[in-house]
Protein backbone atom coordinates (compact mmCIF):
# COMPACT_ATOMS: atom_id res chain seq x y z
CA UNK A 1 0.00 0.00 0.00
CA UNK A 2 1.32 3.43 -0.98
CA UNK A 3 0.52 6.18 1.52
CA UNK A 4 -0.75 9.52 0.22
CA UNK A 5 0.13 12.60 2.24
CA UNK A 6 -3.30 14.31 2.04
CA UNK A 7 -5.11 11.14 3.21
CA UNK A 8 -2.70 10.57 6.12
CA UNK A 9 -3.02 14.22 7.18
CA UNK A 10 -6.82 13.84 7.13
CA UNK A 11 -6.47 10.83 9.49
CA UNK A 12 -4.25 12.90 11.84
CA UNK A 13 -6.84 15.73 11.82
CA UNK A 14 -9.59 13.22 12.64
CA UNK A 15 -7.61 11.69 15.53
CA UNK A 16 -6.97 15.16 16.96
CA UNK A 17 -10.71 15.95 16.96
CA UNK A 18 -11.63 12.58 18.51
CA UNK A 19 -8.86 12.29 21.13
CA UNK A 20 -8.15 15.93 22.05
CA UNK A 21 -11.44 17.70 21.27
CA UNK A 22 -13.53 14.70 22.50
CA UNK A 23 -15.81 14.78 19.44
CA UNK A 24 -17.75 11.67 18.35
CA UNK A 25 -15.86 9.53 15.84
CA UNK A 26 -18.76 9.09 13.38
CA UNK A 27 -19.39 12.87 13.23
CA UNK A 28 -15.65 13.55 12.82
CA UNK A 29 -15.38 11.09 9.92
CA UNK A 30 -18.35 12.79 8.21
CA UNK A 31 -16.67 16.18 8.66
CA UNK A 32 -13.21 15.09 7.47
CA UNK A 33 -14.53 13.25 4.40
CA UNK A 34 -15.92 16.59 3.19
CA UNK A 35 -12.38 18.04 2.96
CA UNK A 36 -11.88 17.06 -0.68
CA UNK A 37 -14.66 16.25 -3.14
CA UNK A 38 -12.14 14.54 -5.45
CA UNK A 39 -11.53 11.66 -3.04
CA UNK A 40 -12.88 8.38 -4.40
CA UNK A 41 -14.36 5.44 -2.51
CA UNK A 42 -10.93 3.90 -1.79
CA UNK A 43 -9.54 7.19 -0.43
CA UNK A 44 -12.57 7.72 1.79
CA UNK A 45 -12.43 4.10 2.92
CA UNK A 46 -8.76 4.49 3.89
CA UNK A 47 -9.47 7.59 6.01
CA UNK A 48 -12.51 6.10 7.79
CA UNK A 49 -11.08 2.63 8.42
CA UNK A 50 -7.61 3.82 9.49
CA UNK A 51 -9.10 6.37 11.89
CA UNK A 52 -11.47 3.79 13.42
CA UNK A 53 -8.63 1.27 13.69
CA UNK A 54 -6.39 3.66 15.62
CA UNK A 55 -9.33 4.71 17.84
CA UNK A 56 -10.15 1.04 18.51
CA UNK A 57 -6.58 0.20 19.55
CA UNK A 58 -5.84 3.53 21.25
CA UNK A 59 -4.62 2.10 24.54
CA UNK A 60 -2.36 -0.50 22.93
CA UNK A 61 -0.89 1.99 20.43
CA UNK A 62 -0.32 4.77 22.98
CA UNK A 63 1.42 2.28 25.25
CA UNK A 64 3.70 1.15 22.38
CA UNK A 65 4.31 4.74 21.20
CA UNK A 66 4.83 5.96 24.80
CA UNK A 67 2.61 9.03 24.34
CA UNK A 68 -0.02 10.52 26.66
CA UNK A 69 -3.01 12.85 26.41
CA UNK A 70 -3.33 15.57 25.26
CA UNK A 71 -1.65 14.34 22.07
CA UNK A 72 0.52 16.77 20.12
CA UNK A 73 0.59 16.45 16.33
CA UNK A 74 3.97 14.60 16.46
CA UNK A 75 2.38 12.22 19.04
CA UNK A 76 -0.50 11.49 16.65
CA UNK A 77 1.99 10.74 13.87
CA UNK A 78 3.71 8.33 16.27
CA UNK A 79 0.40 6.49 16.74
CA UNK A 80 0.01 6.39 12.97
CA UNK A 81 3.50 4.90 12.53
CA UNK A 82 2.66 2.18 15.09
CA UNK A 83 -0.46 1.36 13.02
CA UNK A 84 1.65 1.21 9.81
CA UNK A 85 4.35 -1.03 11.31
CA UNK A 86 1.83 -3.47 12.79
CA UNK A 87 -0.05 -3.58 9.46
CA UNK A 88 3.20 -4.21 7.56
CA UNK A 89 2.90 -0.96 5.57
CA UNK A 90 6.18 0.53 4.27
CA UNK A 91 6.77 4.01 5.67
CA UNK A 92 7.48 6.76 3.13
CA UNK A 93 10.43 9.13 3.55
CA UNK A 94 8.48 11.95 5.22
CA UNK A 95 9.78 14.25 7.94
CA UNK A 96 6.82 13.33 10.25
CA UNK A 97 7.65 9.61 10.04
CA UNK A 98 11.42 9.78 10.55
CA UNK A 99 13.30 7.46 12.90
CA UNK A 100 10.53 4.93 13.47
CA UNK A 101 11.91 2.11 15.67
CA UNK A 102 10.18 -0.76 13.82
CA UNK A 103 11.81 -3.60 15.77
CA UNK A 104 11.03 -1.99 19.12
CA UNK A 105 7.37 -1.46 18.07
CA UNK A 106 6.98 -5.14 17.12
CA UNK A 107 8.74 -6.30 20.30
CA UNK A 108 6.55 -4.09 22.50
CA UNK A 109 3.43 -5.35 20.69
CA UNK A 110 4.39 -9.00 21.37
CA UNK A 111 5.02 -8.21 25.04
CA UNK A 112 1.79 -6.23 25.63
CA UNK A 113 -0.37 -8.73 23.71
CA UNK A 114 0.03 -11.16 26.62
CA UNK A 115 -2.00 -8.80 28.88
CA UNK A 116 -5.74 -8.62 28.08
CA UNK A 117 -6.34 -4.95 28.95
CA UNK A 118 -3.58 -3.93 26.52
CA UNK A 119 -4.25 -6.61 23.91
CA UNK A 120 -7.95 -5.70 23.75
CA UNK A 121 -7.22 -2.03 24.38
CA UNK A 122 -9.65 -1.23 27.21
CA UNK A 123 -9.38 0.97 30.32
CA UNK A 124 -8.46 -0.83 33.58
CA UNK A 125 -11.87 -0.20 35.17
CA UNK A 126 -13.75 -1.63 32.17
CA UNK A 127 -11.57 -4.74 32.03
CA UNK A 128 -12.19 -5.34 35.76
CA UNK A 129 -15.94 -4.69 35.41
CA UNK A 130 -16.25 -7.04 32.43
CA UNK A 131 -14.44 -9.87 34.20
CA UNK A 132 -16.47 -9.35 37.38
CA UNK A 133 -19.79 -9.33 35.46
CA UNK A 134 -19.20 -12.13 32.95
CA UNK A 135 -16.34 -14.19 34.39
CA UNK A 136 -12.84 -14.46 32.97
CA UNK A 137 -13.59 -16.82 30.05
CA UNK A 138 -16.69 -15.15 28.63
CA UNK A 139 -15.31 -11.62 29.06
CA UNK A 140 -12.03 -12.59 27.33
CA UNK A 141 -13.96 -14.01 24.34
CA UNK A 142 -16.53 -11.21 24.30
CA UNK A 143 -14.15 -8.24 24.35
CA UNK A 144 -12.09 -9.87 21.58
CA UNK A 145 -15.26 -10.23 19.46
CA UNK A 146 -16.34 -6.66 20.23
CA UNK A 147 -13.01 -5.38 18.89
CA UNK A 148 -13.64 -6.83 15.42
CA UNK A 149 -14.88 -4.40 12.78
CA UNK A 150 -18.68 -4.59 12.42
CA UNK A 151 -19.99 -5.92 9.12
CA UNK A 152 -22.65 -4.04 7.15
CA UNK A 153 -26.05 -5.72 7.61
CA UNK A 154 -29.23 -4.66 5.82
CA UNK A 155 -32.81 -5.27 6.93
CA UNK A 156 -35.25 -5.83 4.08
CA UNK A 157 -38.31 -3.59 4.25
CA UNK A 158 -40.88 -6.33 3.68
CA UNK A 159 -43.64 -3.73 3.23
CA UNK A 160 -42.09 -2.98 -0.17
CA UNK A 161 -39.99 -5.94 -1.29
CA UNK A 162 -39.04 -9.54 -0.50
CA UNK A 163 -35.50 -10.39 0.58
CA UNK A 164 -34.64 -12.44 -2.55
CA UNK A 165 -35.89 -9.62 -4.80
CA UNK A 166 -33.80 -7.06 -2.87
CA UNK A 167 -30.76 -9.30 -3.12
CA UNK A 168 -31.15 -9.57 -6.91
CA UNK A 169 -31.70 -5.81 -7.26
CA UNK A 170 -28.56 -5.00 -5.24
CA UNK A 171 -26.54 -7.52 -7.26
CA UNK A 172 -27.51 -5.60 -10.44
CA UNK A 173 -25.83 -2.58 -8.79
CA UNK A 174 -22.70 -4.65 -8.01
CA UNK A 175 -23.56 -4.96 -4.31
CA UNK A 176 -23.18 -8.62 -3.42
CA UNK A 177 -24.97 -9.86 -0.29
CA UNK A 178 -25.57 -13.11 1.54
CA UNK A 179 -28.60 -14.19 3.59
CA UNK A 180 -27.97 -15.09 7.25
CA UNK A 181 -29.56 -18.19 8.80
CA UNK A 182 -31.92 -17.35 11.65
CA UNK A 183 -32.40 -13.71 10.58
CA UNK A 184 -35.36 -13.70 8.18
CA UNK A 185 -34.98 -10.13 6.85
CA UNK A 186 -31.19 -9.74 7.02
CA UNK A 187 -28.64 -9.48 4.21
CA UNK A 188 -24.91 -9.18 4.87
CA UNK A 189 -22.67 -7.26 2.46
CA UNK A 190 -19.80 -9.36 1.09
CA UNK A 191 -17.64 -6.23 1.03
CA UNK A 192 -18.13 -2.73 2.43
CA UNK A 193 -19.96 -0.36 0.09
CA UNK A 194 -21.77 2.92 0.58
CA UNK A 195 -25.35 1.63 0.29
CA UNK A 196 -26.88 4.99 1.21
CA UNK A 197 -26.28 6.36 -2.30
CA UNK A 198 -28.30 3.56 -3.96
CA UNK A 199 -31.71 4.00 -5.53
CA UNK A 200 -32.90 1.01 -3.46
CA UNK A 201 -32.15 2.92 -0.25
CA UNK A 202 -33.74 6.15 -1.55
CA UNK A 203 -36.88 4.11 -2.33
CA UNK A 204 -37.01 2.68 1.21
CA UNK A 205 -36.38 -0.94 0.22
CA UNK A 206 -33.99 -1.53 3.14
CA UNK A 207 -32.46 -0.05 6.28
CA UNK A 208 -28.98 -0.63 7.67
CA UNK A 209 -29.50 -2.50 10.95
CA UNK A 210 -27.26 -4.96 12.78
CA UNK A 211 -28.44 -8.59 12.79
CA UNK A 212 -28.77 -8.69 16.61
CA UNK A 213 -30.87 -5.52 16.59
CA UNK A 214 -33.17 -7.23 14.05
CA UNK A 215 -34.11 -9.85 16.68
CA UNK A 216 -35.72 -7.32 19.05
CA UNK A 217 -38.94 -6.38 17.18
CA UNK A 218 -39.97 -10.03 16.47
CA UNK A 219 -39.34 -10.84 20.18
CA UNK A 220 -42.27 -8.54 21.05
CA UNK A 221 -44.69 -10.67 18.93
CA UNK A 222 -46.61 -7.60 17.69
CA UNK A 223 -49.61 -8.45 15.49
CA UNK A 224 -51.32 -6.47 12.70
CA UNK A 225 -54.17 -4.35 14.09
CA UNK A 226 -52.78 -4.01 17.63
CA UNK A 227 -51.85 -0.85 19.53
CA UNK A 228 -48.08 -1.02 19.94
CA UNK A 229 -45.89 1.51 21.73
CA UNK A 230 -42.16 1.91 21.08
CA UNK A 231 -41.42 3.92 24.21
CA UNK A 232 -37.73 4.78 23.60
CA UNK A 233 -37.98 5.04 19.82
CA UNK A 234 -35.03 7.32 19.05
CA UNK A 235 -34.64 7.65 15.29
CA UNK A 236 -36.80 4.56 14.93
CA UNK A 237 -34.84 1.62 13.51
CA UNK A 238 -36.89 -0.84 15.57
CA UNK A 239 -40.10 1.19 15.09
CA UNK A 240 -39.82 0.68 11.34
CA UNK A 241 -39.20 -3.03 11.86
CA UNK A 242 -42.30 -3.24 14.08
CA UNK A 243 -44.34 -1.45 11.39
CA UNK A 244 -43.38 -4.09 8.84
CA UNK A 245 -44.19 -6.88 11.33
CA UNK A 246 -47.61 -5.27 11.81
CA UNK A 247 -48.04 -5.06 8.00
CA UNK A 248 -48.78 -1.32 8.39
CA UNK A 249 -52.03 -2.20 10.23
CA UNK A 250 -53.03 -1.00 13.70
CA UNK A 251 -51.51 1.85 15.68
CA UNK A 252 -47.81 2.21 16.37
CA UNK A 253 -46.95 5.04 18.76
CA UNK A 254 -43.30 6.12 18.82
CA UNK A 255 -42.30 7.95 21.98
CA UNK A 256 -39.03 9.64 22.86
CA UNK A 257 -37.78 12.47 25.06
CA UNK A 258 -35.92 13.97 22.07
CA UNK A 259 -38.14 15.64 19.47
CA UNK A 260 -35.18 15.90 17.04
CA UNK A 261 -34.90 12.09 16.89
CA UNK A 262 -38.62 11.70 16.22
CA UNK A 263 -38.32 14.19 13.33
CA UNK A 264 -35.72 11.89 11.76
CA UNK A 265 -38.11 8.98 12.27
CA UNK A 266 -40.86 10.85 10.38
CA UNK A 267 -38.53 11.23 7.38
CA UNK A 268 -37.66 7.52 7.55
CA UNK A 269 -41.34 6.46 7.78
CA UNK A 270 -42.09 8.34 4.55
CA UNK A 271 -39.18 6.70 2.76
CA UNK A 272 -40.17 3.25 4.10
CA UNK A 273 -43.85 3.62 3.10
CA UNK A 274 -44.94 3.28 6.74
CA UNK A 275 -48.41 4.73 7.48
CA UNK A 276 -49.33 3.47 10.97
CA UNK A 277 -46.75 5.39 13.05
CA UNK A 278 -47.65 8.34 15.24
CA UNK A 279 -44.85 10.20 17.06
CA UNK A 280 -45.21 11.82 20.50
CA UNK A 281 -42.50 13.64 22.44
CA UNK A 282 -42.35 12.78 26.15
CA UNK A 283 -42.30 16.38 27.39
CA UNK A 284 -44.23 15.67 30.63
CA UNK A 285 -45.51 12.75 32.72
CA UNK A 286 -48.98 13.30 31.16
CA UNK A 287 -47.88 11.62 27.91
CA UNK A 288 -47.37 8.27 29.68
CA UNK A 289 -50.41 8.72 31.96
CA UNK A 290 -52.71 9.17 28.94
CA UNK A 291 -51.56 5.81 27.59
CA UNK A 292 -52.03 3.82 30.83
CA UNK A 293 -53.43 0.29 30.40
CA UNK A 294 -53.92 0.89 26.67
CA UNK A 295 -51.18 -1.00 24.80
CA UNK A 296 -51.22 -4.57 23.52
CA UNK A 297 -47.44 -4.39 23.18
CA UNK A 298 -44.75 -2.09 24.59
CA UNK A 299 -41.11 -2.04 23.54
CA UNK A 300 -38.60 -0.56 25.99
CA UNK A 301 -35.33 -0.32 24.06
CA UNK A 302 -33.71 1.28 27.08
CA UNK A 303 -30.72 3.65 27.11
CA UNK A 304 -27.65 1.74 28.29
CA UNK A 305 -23.85 1.61 28.45
CA UNK A 306 -23.74 0.51 24.79
CA UNK A 307 -21.07 -2.08 25.59
CA UNK A 308 -22.62 -4.50 23.11
CA UNK A 309 -22.11 -2.12 20.18
CA UNK A 310 -18.50 -0.94 20.65
CA UNK A 311 -17.59 -2.72 17.39
CA UNK A 312 -19.32 0.13 15.57
CA UNK A 313 -18.61 2.84 18.18
CA UNK A 314 -15.01 2.11 19.28
CA UNK A 315 -14.58 5.63 20.70
CA UNK A 316 -17.23 4.83 23.34
CA UNK A 317 -14.57 2.73 25.14
CA UNK A 318 -12.78 6.01 25.93
CA UNK A 319 -15.89 8.13 26.60
CA UNK A 320 -17.64 5.66 28.93
CA UNK A 321 -17.18 6.16 32.69
CA UNK A 322 -18.20 3.98 35.69
CA UNK A 323 -20.44 6.78 37.01
CA UNK A 324 -22.37 6.79 33.73
CA UNK A 325 -23.22 3.09 34.12
CA UNK A 326 -24.48 3.70 37.67
CA UNK A 327 -26.58 6.64 36.47
CA UNK A 328 -28.02 4.84 33.43
CA UNK A 329 -29.04 1.87 35.60
CA UNK A 330 -31.18 4.28 37.64
CA UNK A 331 -32.83 5.54 34.45
CA UNK A 332 -33.42 1.97 33.18
CA UNK A 333 -35.29 1.06 36.37
CA UNK A 334 -37.34 4.28 36.21
CA UNK A 335 -38.34 3.44 32.64
CA UNK A 336 -39.37 -0.09 33.64
CA UNK A 337 -41.34 1.19 36.63
CA UNK A 338 -43.19 3.99 34.80
CA UNK A 339 -43.55 2.87 31.19
CA UNK A 340 -44.75 -0.64 32.11
CA UNK A 341 -48.00 1.02 33.24
CA UNK A 342 -48.93 1.46 29.56
CA UNK A 343 -49.28 -2.32 29.09
CA UNK A 344 -52.88 -3.49 29.33
CA UNK A 345 -54.09 -6.77 30.87
CA UNK A 346 -52.81 -9.75 28.84
CA UNK A 347 -50.46 -7.38 27.02
CA UNK A 348 -46.73 -7.96 26.51
CA UNK A 349 -43.63 -5.88 27.00
CA UNK A 350 -40.02 -6.29 25.87
CA UNK A 351 -37.17 -4.76 27.83
CA UNK A 352 -34.05 -4.62 25.63
CA UNK A 353 -30.55 -3.12 25.81
CA UNK A 354 -27.45 -3.18 23.63
CA UNK A 355 -25.40 -4.05 26.72
CA UNK A 356 -23.84 -7.34 27.81
CA UNK A 357 -23.76 -6.52 31.55
CA UNK A 358 -26.15 -8.53 33.77
CA UNK A 359 -26.59 -5.49 36.05
CA UNK A 360 -28.24 -3.64 33.12
CA UNK A 361 -30.15 -6.71 31.97
CA UNK A 362 -31.30 -9.72 34.03
CA UNK A 363 -30.79 -7.87 37.32
CA UNK A 364 -32.94 -4.93 36.16
CA UNK A 365 -35.76 -7.28 35.14
CA UNK A 366 -35.51 -9.11 38.46
CA UNK A 367 -35.63 -5.81 40.42
CA UNK A 368 -38.70 -4.75 38.43
CA UNK A 369 -40.54 -8.07 38.94
CA UNK A 370 -39.92 -7.86 42.69
CA UNK A 371 -41.26 -4.30 42.90
CA UNK A 372 -44.82 -3.04 43.30
CA UNK A 373 -44.97 -1.94 39.63
CA UNK A 374 -43.88 -5.42 38.54
CA UNK A 375 -46.77 -7.17 40.29
CA UNK A 376 -48.94 -8.90 37.72
CA UNK A 377 -46.03 -9.24 35.28
CA UNK A 378 -44.26 -12.51 34.61
CA UNK A 379 -41.08 -13.23 32.68
CA UNK A 380 -42.00 -15.33 29.61
CA UNK A 381 -38.44 -15.66 28.23
CA UNK A 382 -35.21 -13.74 27.92
CA UNK A 383 -32.07 -13.96 25.84
CA UNK A 384 -28.47 -12.79 26.12
CA UNK A 385 -26.94 -12.26 22.69
CA UNK A 386 -23.14 -12.29 22.75
CA UNK A 387 -20.91 -11.09 19.93
CA UNK A 388 -18.52 -13.97 20.65
CA UNK A 389 -21.30 -16.51 19.98
CA UNK A 390 -23.28 -14.86 17.16
CA UNK A 391 -20.69 -12.65 15.45
CA UNK A 392 -22.94 -9.58 15.65
CA UNK A 393 -23.65 -6.93 18.31
CA UNK A 394 -24.18 -7.80 21.96
CA UNK A 395 -27.82 -7.46 23.08
CA UNK A 396 -30.27 -8.50 25.77
CA UNK A 397 -34.05 -9.02 25.46
CA UNK A 398 -36.68 -9.98 28.02
CA UNK A 399 -40.32 -10.68 27.16
CA UNK A 400 -42.73 -9.94 30.02
CA UNK A 401 -46.49 -10.57 30.10
CA UNK A 402 -49.07 -8.77 32.21
CA UNK A 403 -51.66 -11.19 33.52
Amino acid sequence: MRLHRNLVFAVIDALNLIFNEKEYADKVIEKVLRYDKRWGARDRGFIAETTYDIVRWKRLYTEIAEVNEPYSRPNLFRLFTVWCVLKGISLPDWKQLEETPERRIKGKFDELSKIRKFRESVPDWLDELGEQALGNNLWTKEIAALNKQAEVILRTNTLKIQKTQLQALLAENEIETIAIDGYPDALKLKERKNVFTTEAFANGLFEVQDASSQLVAPFLEAQPGQRVIDACAGAGGKTLHLASQMENKGQLIALDIYESKLKKLKIRTRRNGVHNVETRTIDSTKVIKKLRNSADRVLLDAPCSGLGVIRRNPDSKWKLEPQFIDRIMGIQQEILQNYSKMVKKDGQMVYATCSILPQENTEQVSTFLNSESGEGFELVKDQNIYASERGYDGFYMALLKRS
